[in-house]
Parts: C-alpha cells; sequence; structure tokens
C-alpha cells in the first residue's frame, strides 16, 4: 500500500507543486486568502488542514472548509485553542479536529478527533 506524503507548512503560503497528492498540516488560518494559495495549485493536495484562528467576524476563518471542497480537496480544522497558530507541528501534536468539509467527512474524518490521528488515517489509507 502507497502512504500519502505527510507535509509540515507553518504557512500555506508555501505550498507547491511538489506537495500534489500530499496531506498538508498548516500552521495558517482557514480564511479566504489563505485557502487561494491551495485553489491556485494546478496540482493540488490530497488534504490541508488549518488553524480556524478562533472563526473571526462571519466565521471568516472557516471558509476553507468551502473553497477547498468545491476543488477536490479534504479541508480540516483544528481549534485555535488546540494549537498555536503559525505552528504546523502544533497543529499535528496536539490540535483537535473541529471542522471537516465534506470530503473529509466522505473519507471517515471525525470532528472531536486528534489531528495526529486524522493524519495518520488519511496518510495510511491511500483511497481515490
Amino acid at each position: 500500500m502507497t502512504q500519502r506524503a505527510l507535509v509540515l507548512l507553518d504557512s500555506i503560503a508555501l505550498v507547491n507543486a511538489s506537495h500534489a497528492g500530499s496531506v498538508i498540516v498548516s500552521g495558517s488560518h482557514g480564511g479566504l486568502s489563505a485557502s487561494h494559495f491551495v485553489t491556485a495549485q494546478t496540482h493540488k493536495p490530497f488534504a490541508v488542514a488549518f488553524n480556524d484562528a478562533g472563526g473571526g467576524k462571519d466565521d471568516a476563518g472557516r471558509v476553507a472548509l468551502h473553497e477547498l471542497q468545491a476543488v477536490g480537496v479534504l479541508a480540516i480544522l483544528y481549534a485555535h485553542t488546540s494549537a498555536r497558530i503559525g505552528e504546523a507541528q502544533d497543529g499535528l501534536d496536539n490540535g483537535v479536529v473541529n471542522g471537516l468539509n465534506a470530503l473529509a467527512l466522505a473519507h471517515g474524518l471525525q470532528l472531536g478527533m486528534r489531528v495526529s490521528d486524522a493524519v495518520r488515517h488519511l496518510v495510511e489509507n491511500s483511497r481515490g
């Protein structure tokens, strides 16, 4: 069984073509400007986890859920109270999932799970 690559990016602005098909844990917020770095990629990652940054006005920190769903990328948000914004390693080690798009749900992820468990599931189960 082939495993997907796990990539840690403190800033999603660093995403590039070499990350195509990978599972990314980002320290970035899940807002519109951050999601654009992913949607702009010709060859997109398989999944991206973002910090929810506390939600923000009009849930602006959660927009990536919808934006990435529209381009076929699994999106995961983890609670800003569980991991530091801007530190992908902390998101992986301590993040708790509090937002998922429909694609992520369809791959068996659940609210309340640890980011590390969600990532392990996605890396080890190479569906689709």
